[in-house]
């Protein structure tokens, strides 16, 4: 039984789709039934830019444990990262490689 557990939000990035490289505006994340992974339910992620149609969409299904994983090792490099002055909340989005101009150029 499907669960529509599904929650949405704003992001800047980009990922790499079968086209190529494109700027992300949106992710959704549910726990809800897979597609592909051959379970009853798993963590379901979808990077998204709609402006660009459904071509450009990164779509990932993982255990609920590797979700916990994944997030768990996001948050440790950003903590990493703002610990070493790579990083800081209070100076917004300070990016410093380019990364959405490199996308844009591809």
């Amino acid at each position: 039984m499907c669960t529509n557990i599904m929650h949405q939000a704003e992001i800047e990035g980009c990922g790499k789709g079968v086209k190529g490289w494109f700027n992300l505006s949106g992710l959704r994340v549910s726990y809800d039934c897979p597609y592909h992974i051959e379970l009853d339910h798993s963590v379901n992620i979808d990077f998204i830019n709609e402006a660009k149609g459904p071509g450009a969409r990164v779509a990932v299904e993982l255990t609920p444990e590797s979700a916990r994983a994944l997030a768990q090792a996001i948050l440790a490099a950003l903590d990493e990262a703002e610990e070493d002055g790579w990083l800081s909340e209070a100076d917004g989005n300070t990016y410093g490689h380019g990364a959405l101009e490199k996308a844009n150029a591809h």
